[in-house]
Order: C-alpha cells, then structure tokens, then sequence
C-alpha cells in the first residue's frame, strides 16, 4: 500500500515535471511504469506522454548531493549529444523537482545481448566494435568544451580517488566487510607506488568511470551510453580497462586482447597516441578499475542488499588473480601474495 501511494506521488510529481517542460499538454494522457537501476537509488520511470515515450528520472532520495547529480545527468548529457557522442537525446531537467527527462531509447542492454545463450560471436564482437568505437567518440569528441563545473563529485580522477574509493574500497569493502580478512602490513606501500605511477600518466580525457555492458544499451542496431553523470577528467585507459574486464560478461582473455588492438586502431581516428606507453599503463589502471569493482559489488550485496551483484564477484576476483599473476606479476609484491594466499584461501573456503 505505502509503495502504490508513492507510486500515486511520484507520478503526480512527474506530471508536473513534464508540463513545465513542455513535454505534456493538459489533454495527453500520461501513463508511467517504474523500473529499477542496478547501483542507484534513484527513481526511473518510462512514461507514454501522449504519443512521445520518455524516461524520467528523479533524484536520489538519500544521496546528500542528489541535485548536483540530477543536474550533472542533464548538462553532461545535453553536452555530449550536442558534440555528436552516442546518448539518448536529454529533453529537461526540472529545477523544481531535480527531475531530468531523457529520450527512451529501449530497455536492451548490451549485457542482455550478449549473455544470452545463442548469442553468435560475430554479433557480439559486432557490438563490441561498436562500443570502441563510441568510446573513443566520448572520450575524444566529449573532452572539447567539456565544462568542469558539470561534474558533480570530482573534476579529475586524482590521487585522492584512486587511493580512498578504488585501494581503500577493496581493502574495506571486499577484503574486511565480505571475505573477513584483514590486510597485511606493506600493502598501504602497493597502492602508493600504484596511485603514483597512474597519477603521473596523461590525464585530459572525458572519464565516464562505469563504462560496462549494463551501462550500454542498443537501441536502432547501435550502441548508446548511459549513466554518465560521474565523468570527469582522467586516463584514457580506464573506461577501457571498464569494457574489457566487465564481470558481468567475462569476456575471454584473447577477447580482449584482440578488442584492446581494435581500440587503438579506433583511437587514432581522434588523436594519437604512443600504443607502447599506453599498453605499459593500461594494465596498472585495470588492477584500479578491478579494486573498485570488488569494492563496489561487496558493498552493494553485502551492505544495500543488492544480491544480483554477487555472483559477480567470483568472476572480478578471479581477474585480479589473472592480472597479478600474468602482465603485473611481481610490480605489487604484497597485494599479489595477499589475494594469491590469504585471500585465496578464504575465498575457496579455507
């Protein structure tokens, strides 16, 4: 009952988001289904506003800065569709409400579309071409012009991210909160050296920092992105690194590294780039990305009690194992022992 009265609420509410918007006439019928998001509390509605079908999102019940957000999603939105990048067309954002109004392009993941069972690897890779491809766009055409003042939680991805939400996640979240193991003494020394040497690589790019196959979509055969109101400047590495070692996907290990000489290629349609100094620093920003991953999918199921993000992180801690053990080996000696010993053996049972 108290959820149906929200519901009642919340469309009322998004009635008048959209009349201000111009969006609904008086005589349009409005007809709205919630649907959820994977991390966010944020509230997404896809409405049939007389003959136009919309998405309406409404801002974080909880989050302390979710009108900064709010307006984060539209002005970078309203950006990147106007430098020609691949996202939904952003129709308003309501300074009353912090709602932002998006064009419905569909409800087809690119993680729906390749994790199903017959999926034809000619397809997938098909897609996956397609994601470089608009990646580069972001991260390329996206950067001119880009405004810091969009960004709604930090302009660059510095030294105080990587240590405290990417180092100090794994080690609070996945390692203390989920696997009940304690960190041993030298591996504040890892994430220093690790934190240093991404902190020296160029870093003027448009960063998305989630760039995964649920945070792209397909919609008329090509891909979109969503879900961008985090980005900021940064590496170009890591929205790759995001892509390639995406846990809910998985992709094979000679996948990626065919996709990662695909996306050089992509790269140089836009800028150029020394590829040895890139594959040199790729693999150290992927062990970031894959601490936060771990970070972030323990908190979510063991603290918010999202449960869909367990499974995977068998597949994410696996690919921290692979990354110490193969390119990385022996650079970040006491996390290396760390995951391949203790943590191993918590993870496996003991």
């Amino acid at each position: 009952m108290e959820l149906f009265i929200k519901n009642i609420k919340n469309i009322k509410n998004i009635k008048n988001i959209l009349q201000r918007a111009g969006l609904l006439a008086e005589r349009d019928e409005l007809v709205c289904r919630p649907f959820g998001g994977d991390g966010s509390d944020r509230r997404f509605f896809r409405c049939r506003a007389g003959q136009r079908s919309l998405i309406v999102i409404l801002p974080s019940p909880t989050l302390n800065q979710a009108v900064a957000e709010a307006r984060a999603s539209f002005f970078i939105g309203r950006h990147l569709y106007d430098r020609g990048v691949a996202v939904p067309r952003p129709y308003a954002y309501d300074e009353e409400s912090a709602g932002v109004i998006f064009e419905d392009i569909g409800t087809v993941l690119l993680y729906d579309e390749v994790s199903r069972p017959a999926a034809k690897s000619a397809v997938i890779k098909k897609y996956y071409a397609q994601a470089l491809s608009v990646l580069a766009a972001f991260q390329i055409r996206g950067r001119e012009k880009f405004n810091l003042d969009f960004c709604w939680d930090t302009q660059r991805y510095d030294h105080g991210l990587m240590l405290e939400r990417e180092c100090h996640y794994f080690s609070r979240e996945f390692c203390r909160g989920y696997m009940a193991v304690s960190s041993p003494a030298g591996l504040e020394d890892d994430f220093s050296q690790l934190v240093r040497r991404v902190g020296r690589l160029p870093a003027d790019y448009l960063l998305h920092r989630d760039f995964q196959s649920r945070n792209l979509m397909i919609h008329r055969d090509g891909i979109k992105i969503i879900d961008f109101q985090g980005s900021r400047l940064g590496p170009l590495a890591y929205d790759l690194a995001s892509l390639l070692n995406d846990p809910y996907i998985n992709l094979a290990q000679s996948w990626r590294r065919e996709l990662l000489s695909e996306y050089m290629r992509e790269l140089t349609k836009y800028t150029a780039v020394n590829e040895s100094e890139f594959m040199d620093s790729y693999y150290h920003i992927a062990l970031l990305r894959n601490l936060q991953v771990l970070g972030a999918y323990s908190f979510l199921s063991r603290v918010r009690g999202k449960l869909f993000f367990k499974r995977f992180i068998a597949p994410a801690f696996s690919d921290l194992q692979i990354l110490l053990r193969g390119e990385l080996k022996g650079a970040y000696p006491h996390l290396q022992r760390f995951v391949t010993g203790d943590l191993l053996q918590a993870f496996s049972g003991g």
